[in-house]
């Protein structure tokens, strides 16, 4: 239950979950820099953690793979000697549940004869569909795949992404941990792209803070909140910074009301640069968190005899939940 106290915060722009990072200990979930959420199972293994039997911990055989992003999103693999002649990198997009998998990248991964090690380079462009790629060793040319676990990866590049605008198409690629230990990527490619911030929370209303990248705002622009699996849009007007990029705006529950009732409403953040433009998604893409949802966790803004509460979708798009 949240103190009256609780309730008047704000996440600071530019938070991460732990600022840069260089992780040394593949695997490791990152450090919440928002309140953890109740009922996280104390009694689960690590992720990445090697699993353990009766007669001890199964030696891991899954070869693992350093990766680098630099500040264009170029992305360089390292692995250590490799046996085969033509050793390949392949990322698979990972299909929806019951689908066939169907899209691949396969990098060569080249020889660095100093030390044996091998090297693939994810150059910026093309950019990759919009999804999580999965990452695999190929030993030869139509071997069998082998799933690679994290080494190290060096994010640092990422930290700061907000603070650079983004030409159109904006696209995004995060290497993360999977759930289960492996090595992955998180990627966006989307026209445009709202970035927020900053959300303040006070007892009656929460302020966002967002920056648009890949398009402009012009004056007759609009903050629309879509009620989720209907057609019921809230329109609200922004304050606008100089440069047609920055801009607030302010919501509160008497704002979000649903003529049909209910109980939990979800409303799905957007801003359309102009009465014409398409409608563009708000949310947080630009640092380096792959998946936000249960790291940032705002309290409950309760008023009026309804709660609001601002949270990030597992696309780490913003919604606000009414209830």
């Amino acid at each position: 239950m949240s103190t009256p106290e609780d309730r008047a915060t704000s996440m600071p722009e530019g938070t991460t979950s732990g600022g840069p990072r260089l992780s040394t200990t593949p695997g490791t979930p990152p450090a919440s820099s928002g309140t953890p959420r109740e009922g996280a199972a104390s009694g689960e293994p690590r992720e990445g953690a090697t699993p353990s039997t009766p007669e001890g911990p199964q030696r891991d055989t899954h070869p693992r793979a350093d990766c680098a992003i630099d500040s264009d999103g170029r992305i360089t693999f390292r692995l250590p000697p490799t046996p085969g002649a033509h050793p390949q990198l392949l990322l698979l997009l990972r299909p929806k549940k019951g689908r066939p998998e169907t899209t691949r990248h396969v990098l060569d991964l080249e020889l660095d004869r100093s030390d044996d090690h091998r090297h693939a380079v994810l150059e910026p462009h093309p950019s990759l569909d919009e999804g999580r790629w999965d990452v695999y060793l190929l030993p030869e040319p139509g071997a069998e795949r082998r799933r690679l676990r994290p080494g190290l990866r060096d994010l640092r590049t990422l930290v700061d992404g907000h603070l650079r605008d983004r030409p159109s198409p904006v696209a995004v690629r995060i290497p993360y941990v999977t759930k289960d230990g492996f090595l992955a990527l998180r990627a966006w490619r989307r026209t445009a792209h709202a970035e927020a911030r900053a959300i303040d929370l006070t007892n009656r209303a929460m302020t966002v803070t967002a920056r648009l990248h890949g398009a402009e705002l012009h004056e007759d622009a609009t903050v629309r909140l879509r009620l989720r699996g209907t057609d019921t849009v809230r329109g609200l007007r922004p304050r606008t910074d100089e440069d047609g990029r920055g801009f607030s705006f302010t919501v509160g529950a008497g704002d979000l009301t649903d003529d049909g009732g209910g109980a939990a409403r979800i409303w799905d953040v957007f801003v359309r640069p102009t009465a014409e433009a398409p409608q563009i998604r708000v949310g947080r893409l630009l640092d380096d968190l792959a998946d936000r949802k249960h790291v940032y966790v705002y309290p409950v803004i309760e008023t009026d005899g309804s709660a609001l509460r601002p949270y990030y979708t597992v696309d780490n798009d913003l919604a606000i939940e009414v209830t």
